[in-house]
């Protein structure tokens, strides 16, 4: 947690001991109107505005970190993750970016024309669809194969 630390006294332009000061501070319970009204010599003269904008990156950093840990476990779960991809991924702290090299790898959610597609009722969901085939009855039993158990399902699926 001392990175973060760094990272927020660099982008808000005050010390790492002004930073570490006022964490500890709101870790302790503190308020932030308390701290900038009671604890000035803690936090080195730090009004309100900045202590909340060390709160908020703080917390925007720890949630961050969260969800690349996240992203890197399902990525690895895939058997995709490369040492250059974590290497890309540790490294970024803009949550834009990590999204980004991410999303190739984002499991998809898997919609029921989709299953149905896997099944091989396209072709029959098409003739329901145009609504010409006077005896699908007789078409049906073409399409009863695999995981599909029945011409009720079959219908079901494409439907």
């Amino acid at each position: 947690m001392e990175l973060f630390n760094k990272m927020i006294a660099t982008a808000l332009k005050v010390s790492v001991h002004q930073v570490d000061n006022t964490l500890s501070l709101l870790a302790g319970g503190a308020t932030i109107p308390f701290i900038s009204r009671y604890r000035k010599e803690a936090t080195g003269g730090l009004d309100e505005v900045q202590i909340g904008e060390i709160k908020d990156r703080n917390d925007k950093l720890r949630e961050l970190a969260k969800r690349k840990e996240t992203i890197l476990s399902t990525i690895e779960e895939q058997g995709k993750l490369t040492d250059e991809l974590r290497k890309r991924i540790e490294q970024s702290w803009d949550a834009t970016e990590v999204e980004d090299l991410y999303l190739p790898y984002k499991p998809k959610r898997k919609t029921r024309a989709e299953a149905a597609r896997q099944k091989g009722l396209e072709p029959l969901a098409t003739l329901l669809l145009l609504q010409r085939e006077n005896h699908l009855d007789s078409r049906l039993p073409a399409f009863v194969k695999g995981d599909v158990k029945d011409e009720e399902e079959a219908l079901k699926g494409a439907r």
